[in-house]
């Protein structure tokens, strides 16, 4: 049995488990608004919400895409006897999560958000080429329309109660007068295109996208322009660049991921890489097939 985690209506979910249909695979999904109660029988453990219920032994393999598993924690009236129960169910709430996690998996839910810091050290230490980066708090040492400005965690989605904003990278181009909270710089690179690179057990497939001829997609080719889209298409980066991605992964103790590069002149600038970043694109424009290979991974 397959088990995947994910949230209620991320396509890319969707996409797989339409394949896993088609091979007749069978497989529970877990939606990000589901509450398990942790349970045994015949000494074997089961957890069960409204939607699911299955016995951890049955699962096979585990696709952790985004969201995670939520338990009911009870509550007691006696406020010692409440501490001790909690602790208690904590630990076997850890252990069925880390049973699952050890079963065939496509990442896991306990490292999937890694930190940017950490990973551009450690891409550094691996012999990527990186833009220069340096934290501050106010913009007295920053090159103007040299230097870009991007979020240090990976979601930079802002959502209020009306509406949703987007957290973009952006060129500093003036001195701010007063400080500010420590915040991420780094160097503004030329680029002839940049690339998305998904990568799956050891394996890499890339897109080259064409956003360097478009004011609105230049700095950030996230600011998509649906009028007249980017060009993408299929790319094959270097072989030493490939095999620097498995030694980077490897260290993250990840099985997949999304990676961004900068290509100029004859170096290729590593950004980030995002265990739950978007690959259908990649998937859609260069016709990789990368639902398939999920699918049969599982």
């Amino acid at each position: 049995m397959i088990l995947i985690i994910s949230e209620n209506h991320e396509r890319t979910t969707n996409e797989v488990i339409r394949w896993l249909i088609s091979l007749e695979k069978k497989f529970i999904r877990v939606h990000e608004d589901e509450v398990f109660v942790i349970k045994t029988k015949d000494r074997r453990i089961y957890v069960e919400s409204e939607r699911n219920c299955f016995f951890i032994d049955e699962i096979t393999s585990v696709w952790y895409r985004r969201g995670g598993l939520r338990f009911l924690r009870k509550k007691y009236d006696d406020d010692a006897v409440d501490i001790y129960m909690n602790e208690h169910q904590h630990w076997l709430e850890n252990y069925v999560r880390n049973y699952l996690e050890n079963k065939k998996h496509i990442n896991k839910e306990s490292n999937y958000h890694i930190n940017k810091l950490i990973v551009l050290d450690t891409a550094k230490e691996i012999g990527f080429d990186i833009p220069e980066y340096f934290l501050a708090e106010n913009t007295e040492n920053v090159k103007l329309n040299k230097t870009i400005i991007k979020p240090i965690a990976g979601n930079g989605i802002l959502k209020f109660e009306d509406s949703h904003g987007f957290m973009y990278t952006s060129i500093v181009d003036k001195k701010e007068k007063e400080d500010f909270f420590t915040t991420f710089f780094q160097q503004k690179i030329e680029k002839d295109f940049e690339i998305r690179s998904f990568y799956l057990n050891r394996k890499v497939w890339s897109m080259a996208i064409f956003s360097q001829n478009d004011d609105q997609t230049k700095v950030d080719y996230r600011r998509y322009n649906k009028v007249k889209p980017n060009r993408n298409v299929p790319y094959n980066l270097p072989k030493d660049i490939e095999e620097k991605i498995i030694v980077l992964m490897d260290k993250l103790d990840l099985t997949s991921g999304s990676l961004d590069f900068i290509k100029s002149d004859d170096k290729f600038y590593f950004l980030e890489v995002n265990a739950v970043g978007q690959f259908g694109n990649v998937s859609f424009y260069c016709n990789y097939g990368l639902d398939y290979e999920i699918a049969t991974s599982l």
